[in-house]
């Protein structure tokens, strides 16, 4: 073969690689705007219930957050005793009251900003807040944009909203009197956001995050499995990457703004990640990979990564684990200061009886694993 023929061939296989490099990028730009368009927006579930379905008092609040306003309720922390709020196996159930004044604190406390995740609510989060607010806490839930009774979103949202939104909670929160500091827990996309959100807010000072996706890449990289698209590896990351980067173009986030993995490794305060070894759809190495983010970043000055895997549950209800309940509440107390003893807090979150929501099927539900869960837990530190 002449070298004028050998040219010519060189030449049309690279036209050849670029039309197919095109032609499959074209194909990728398609399946990711498609993507965006399925799931950028959170399909809003309603506030069913509120906290005085549970005999606690509270505020109906509204928190400024830059153009919009988040609907929120504020549960003040009652006097240090026991009260007919805080649930045991022995009282019996609370009277249901209206929202109004409550019991008197006896000085500033800590107060826990719990942050809902994708389509769920304040309301399917309050059994939280009914364990915290029996081991003293102060404790603001709110609804995240595009979520409850929050204002609708035309933009994707993702974890940057979810820690945006965290952070004027927090703001919000810090600004009350009788709040003597600030922690927060989150659970799935608002357990990344509120690692990132600890990442660039100082007020922040502790975090538990539960069933927390590392990075959007990976958790878009599941989805492509649940949806039982048989893509070959050597794709299947590089789609995932680029759907993820396009998913966010509308508000000019990038990869990593959405990533707890590399907020974790920015964030040096108390941290506590909580997981289900039976989660289906944020697997258990998803808090491998915060935790050694997290830990490979600190130095000896700053607080251990803690972390609580337990065995018998999936995605969601971790709180129904005694376990659970009673590391949360110690590990508050130990980092805020109080406002009672760590281990006394601990035990009277345990004891708090908490149920899951009456219609459990929302969002990342249809994941949760079915194992009964056997109130059995592993602690790593």
């Amino acid at each position: 073969m002449s070298q004028l023929t050998r040219s010519k061939a060189r030449r049309r296989l690279r036209l050849l690689l670029a039309i197919g490099a095109l032609t499959g990028l074209a194909a990728a730009y398609r399946f990711a705007l498609r993507y965006r368009e399925r799931v950028g927006l959170p399909h809003r579930s309603p506030v069913e219930s509120s906290p005085a379905d549970f005999g606690l008092a509270f505020e109906d609040v509204r928190i400024s957050a830059e153009d919009h306003e988040l609907a929120g309720w504020f549960v003040r922390a009652t006097a240090d005793e026991p009260t007919e709020d805080s649930s045991t196996p022995e009282s019996p159930a609370p009277k249901r009251r209206r929202a109004g004044k409550v019991a008197a604190t006896t000085g500033p406390r800590p107060g826990i900003v719990v942050v809902h995740g994708w389509e769920s609510n304040r309301g399917r989060t309050f059994a939280h807040v009914r364990y915290l607010h029996a081991a003293g806490f102060h404790c603001l839930v709110f609804d995240v944009r595009g979520h409850g009774d929050s204002p609708s979103e035309t933009l994707p949202v993702n974890v940057p909203e979810f820690a945006d939104d965290t952070i004027a909670a927090v703001r919000w929160l810090t600004a009350r009197p009788e709040v003597s500091a600030v922690g927060v827990l989150g659970h799935s996309m608002g357990g990344a956001g509120a690692i990132v959100a600890a990442s660039r807010e100082p007020a922040i000072k502790a975090v538990v995050s539960m069933s927390a996706p590392s990075d959007l890449v990976r958790i878009t990289r599941k989805t492509f499995e649940m949806a039982d698209m048989h893509i070959p590896e050597p794709i299947a990351t590089p789609l995932a990457w680029f759907t993820a980067a396009i998913l966010l173009v509308p508000r000019h986030h990038s990869v990593e703004d959405a990533s707890a993995m590399a907020a974790a490794g920015r964030y040096h305060g108390p941290l506590l990640l909580v997981h289900g070894a039976q989660d289906h759809g944020v697997p258990v190495e998803h808090l491998e990979l915060i935790g050694r983010a997290a830990a490979a970043k600190r130095t000896d000055d700053d607080p251990p990564v803690e972390t609580l895997v337990l065995p018998d549950f999936g995605h969601r209800w971790l709180y129904e684990d005694a376990g659970c309940r009673r590391k949360i509440a110690a590990f508050f107390a130990k980092w805020l200061g109080g406002p009672i003893a760590p281990e006394e807090a601990g035990e009277r979150a345990a004891a708090c009886v908490v149920e899951r929501p009456s219609d459990p099927i929302y969002g990342f539900g249809a994941l949760a694993s079915t194992t009964p869960p056997q109130g059995r837990s592993i602690v790593i530190n």
